[in-house]
């Protein structure tokens, strides 16, 4: 393993390259603007694209892309080589700063939720210069912005930048009231987990709606699923150790920090773990890395799934997104102190993230929400819809004692004084996690543990930034303006976590009865997408994106028409999928198999036997029944479908997906799913689950 610190990060144009290849002064200014934001002119844009032309052209590029995140929820990239005609007949291999910083991609057919008309094509991509360059394949990217000829953020990292920058501002205001004059900087970090499922790639191409719409949507369970436990962290098979392998290797060289790799809970999931970093670059990070994972799976004969719910009854995937705040010194904002005054620190930012989930828990839902995850969010598998936070026993005691005004007795039974100077430290992982909570706190970081599987995580991270921010900012206003500050900043602790108590949830998610609580504490209970879609564009929502510039009212609208064309549209994919299936599959299938029952019938009359009530009979009778509803539940889903393009709000056209095909949709599944038990598997006509999930070695 000698090679990995050589390996690692090798295709990155990082700081280390930047500093070994770029003159001191350029690297300095490079450096000032990656770390304060400082504006980058032409001249250092020059210098730094003719030395990265140079390093890609060394590692085997031939091509420069930005790289861009528009709100597909993928990654999108024009690619342009460096080769341009010399006038003599040849070529010179050419980079310009201005290539690097501005791009022009065509924006006509990329979703914009009515940011542009159709006929306008101009859109710009902007280098971003905090998030490294890299070399994927024969192509150097560049991570870039991407906004419209107007100045509309048509992308996932715009927004995200700036929540970014609206956190960092007032939670610096808040380290200067605890004299930590050393901080420059205080930066969100994320950890993103990931889940996936390997499958047979020649399985997978016989299986059209897993084509289409990433998931089956047939299927009857197999007569072993994941009651046994035993895939959960069991010995990785060898082809898929093989695969894990590589990707380990391409996602290090692309210095992404892959750190843990195991079997997740369902037969043929699995789990990939990284590193923390800041929050931009884990957003990135995350896009390479299930590109990645797709890329690698099919060269080792395998198809990666990253839908939410590939699969009925058995567990769906989701991505935990580990939160956290720090400084550029080192410090996490969410690690408990050793002394007093740390301590102090850090209860004011954890009573800043409780309130800011309190106060936006429908903004958070929807943050998480797509037609995928309402498969996945409340399954027993995944937390609840119902957004509560997870703190532990021990650390919801030391705020209820604030809250009293009582002594906090610790786990060594030692009796502490709440003051203004005395806190008792708070040990890290000093309870067990919740797994049914859908914002958990693990000793130094948050887990939203809500988030879907294929998803950006960039969505979910700007609303935390910029919830947070505008409590902190609160905070801030309000500490500022007192005098004793040691006694102000407990009072300020302790009558938040009075107000906003009702967010903590420390059992079991999964239990019927913390509906019924959760209902009573006045919490949200947002089913599907179609119920949380609306609290995006509410009027609290509007005011805080727009406070922090982080949303206009016109990209926030955007965002809320692409989501719910986004859903409506893969439902009536999904739809259409299943029509086509049985009239095309499974309707043959089931003919071809009454037809060779009824000539069995047949010849066993004219050879003289009674068949009154034989075997070939009863089940003849049961999937002619069957085969009657099949065609009866086909044609009924099929006349819903028109009318999802007759509504003019998408809204409507979501509702009515929700409402009227997604029930008709799980009526023809369940007629199918029962003739797959009856018919024999000679007569089927797609991989059956057992073949999916149990195919790979």
């Amino acid at each position: 393993m000698s090679y990995i610190p050589e390996l690692f990060a090798s295709n990155v144009f990082d700081a280390h390259v930047m500093k070994e290849r770029l003159p001191k002064d350029i690297y300095e200014r490079v450096m000032n603007t990656v770390e304060s934001g400082a504006a980058l002119d032409i001249e250092v844009a020059n210098v730094v694209a003719s030395v990265m032309k140079d390093w890609a052209i060394e590692k085997g590029a031939t091509h420069f892309t930005h790289w861009f995140q528009p709100l597909t929820g993928i990654t999108a990239e024009k690619h342009d080589s460096f080769l341009s005609p010399d006038g003599n007949g040849g070529i010179i291999m050419e980079f310009s700063g201005k290539e690097l910083v501005k791009g022009e991609p065509d924006a006509s057919s990329f979703p914009s939720g009515g940011l542009r008309a159709t006929f306008e094509a101009r859109g710009y991509t902007a280098w971003d210069p905090t998030s490294y360059a890299f070399i994927k394949g024969n192509t150097l990217c560049i991570p870039t912005a991407f906004c419209s000829y107007g100045g509309h953020a048509l992308d996932k990292k715009t927004p995200l930048l700036r929540s970014m920058q609206a956190l960092e501002k007032q939670a610096m205001r808040i380290l200067r009231l605890f004299g930590n004059e050393d901080v420059k900087r205080v930066q969100t970090t994320v950890g993103a987990e990931q889940e996936y499922f390997l499958i047979d790639r020649e399985l997978f191409k016989k299986r059209p709606d897993l084509i289409y719409s990433g998931r089956t949507l047939f299927g009857a369970m197999p007569p072993k699923g994941q009651e046994m436990d035993d895939h959960y962290f069991g010995a990785i098979k060898p082809h898929i150790a093989q695969f894990m392998a590589e990707l380990d290797e391409e996602l290090w060289k692309l210095g992404i920090y892959a750190k843990t790799e195991h079997n997740e809970v369902a037969p043929s999931q699995h789990e990939l773990a990284p590193v923390f970093t800041t929050t931009n670059v884990a957003t990135d990070q995350n896009q390479l890395t299930m590109e990645s994972m797709t890329r690698i799976a099919q060269k080792h004969g395998m198809e990666c799934l990253l839908h939410e719910k590939p699969f009925d009854g058995v567990n769906g995937s989701g991505k935990h997104n580990n939160w956290s705040m720090s400084t550029d010194t080192g410090k996490n904002l969410l690690e408990p102190g050793e002394t007093p005054s740390q301590n102090v620190q850090f209860l004011l930012f954890l009573v800043a993230v409780l309130r800011a989930v309190d106060d936006y828990q429908e903004l958070i839902r929807v943050s998480v929400a797509s037609a995928g995850n309402d498969h996945r969010l409340g399954a027993n598998e995944a937390p609840p819809a119902i957004v509560s936070v997870f703190l532990g026993d021990e650390l919801t005691a030391v705020l209820d004692a604030i809250e009293n005004g009582s002594l906090y007795r610790d786990r060594a039974k030692k009796y502490m004084d709440i003051g203004a100077t005395v806190l008792p430290p708070f040990p890290k992982d000093s309870t067990d996690r919740n797994r049914t909570s859908p914002f958990a706190f693990t000793g130094n970081k948050f887990e939203l543990r809500m988030l879907g599987s294929s998803a950006s995580i960039a969505g979910p991270n700007v609303v935390l930034n910029t919830i947070v921010a505008s409590v902190l900012e609160e905070f801030a206003d309000r500490l500022e303006n007192n005098k004793n500050f040691d006694k102000d900043v407990i009072t300020l602790i302790r009558e938040t976590y009075a107000a906003h108590k009702r967010i903590v949830f420390n059992g079991n998610g999964y239990d019927d009865a913390w509906v019924k609580e959760a209902k009573k504490r006045g919490l949200a209970n947002l089913v599907t997408t179609v119920d949380a879609i609306p609290e995006y564009i509410s009027k609290k929502s509007l005011a805080v994106f727009k406070k922090y510039g982080v949303y206009s009212k016109e990209e926030l609208k955007a965002r809320y028409d692409v989501k719910l064309g986004s859903y409506y549209k893969r439902i009536n994919i999904e739809a259409l999928t299943m029509v086509e299936m049985v009239k095309r599959g499974y309707t043959g299938a089931v003919v071809d198999f009454e037809k060779d029952l009824t000539a069995m019938l047949v010849q066993k009359q004219s050879l003289g036997m009674d068949v009154k009530d034989n075997f070939e009979k009863r089940l003849l009778e049961k999937v002619s029944t069957l085969s009657n509803e099949l065609a009866k539940r086909t044609d009924a889903l099929d006349a819903l479908l028109p009318k999802i393009g007759t509504y003019k709000q998408a809204f409507d056209a979501a509702k009515y997906c929700k409402d009227k095909v997604l029930p008709a949709m799980n009526d023809l599944r369940e007629v199918v799913d029962e003739l797959e038990t009856m018919v024999p598997g000679k007569y089927w006509p797609f991989p059956t689950y057992g073949e999916l999930l149990y195919s790979v070695q």
